[in-house]
């Protein structure tokens, strides 16, 4: 998967100016920059919330960009979306939660529905609480609820949108444990945005940094670690996290 070249503006604001970066496949990829910097803007693109006003999306070779209709819709089965603070239904059990997608996509009998939702949270390491409600469960079990729901149209692409705001320090590390071990599992290309610089360098194997609707760094953690001047520079002192915290736990 690339972007390449993505304007969007909303009136006379443009937002996004000609965004270009790779998505390494199986890996877990990060977008950063301040508040403001288009990042969920730029994910809205990506899966096609909004159309770009120019520039593609190409995933597995084709520009999902210029699709509409049923073409769009097949391949936005193929990426899963993990929303900030979960956003789990709750009228709805564990399971209805993660059923729900393939009641509403696909024509699966109640006997494949079971079987696929059972199997995904068996997975995740949560099946004994299919019968469960989002508010019995802790912020980590709710994050994994979601990560199975955007998982259980067998997607290739999961996008976590700012997955550990709002979390204590323990539930952070239970969720970056999470990212790494949906992606060693099912492997899946993990698309994360977050303003958390402790887990950004936990977790990435690629980071992208957003600055005024630019593309500012992209690279390894290490390669962005070793700025030592400019925005990213800037971005990553002010967060707290040390150089030697960042040697210490990036992969590379």
């Amino acid at each position: 998967m690339y972007v390449r070249n993505i304007h969007k503006s909303y009136g006379d604001h443009h937002v996004l100016k000609g965004i270009t970066f790779d998505v390494l496949r199986q890996k877990t990829n990060v977008v950063i920059g301040p508040s403001g910097s288009g990042k969920s803007v730029l994910m809205r693109q990506v899966i096609r919330l909004e159309t770009p006003d120019e520039g593609e999306v190409v995933v597995n070779g084709v520009n999902y960009a210029a699709l509409k209709g049923m073409d769009l819709e097949r391949v936005r089965r193929n990426m899963g979306m993990v929303f900030q603070q979960s956003a789990l239904f709750d009228s709805m059990t564990v399971f209805d939660n993660v059923a729900f997608p393939l009641r509403e996509h696909t024509k699966m009998s109640r006997k494949e529905i079971r079987e696929r939702v059972m199997d995904r949270l068996e997975s995740l390491g949560i099946g004994h609480a299919w019968r469960k409600w989002p508010a019995e469960l802790s912020g980590g079990m709710q994050r994994r609820v979601a990560v199975a729901r955007a998982m259980v149209l067998e997607t290739d692409i999961l996008i976590y949108d700012e997955p550990t705001t709002g979390l204590d320090p323990l539930t952070v590390q239970t969720v970056d444990e999470l990212i790494a071990e949906t992606e060693e599992k099912f492997g899946v290309t993990s698309i994360v945005i977050s303003h958390d610089m402790a887990s950004v360098f936990r977790i990435a194997d690629r980071i992208t940094f957003l600055y005024f609707g630019e593309v500012a760094a992209t690279g390894a953690p290490s390669v962005l670690a070793e700025q030592s001047e400019g925005p990213v520079a800037e971005y990553i002192d002010a967060s707290g996290v040390s150089r030697e915290f960042i040697v210490a736990h990036s992969k590379g």
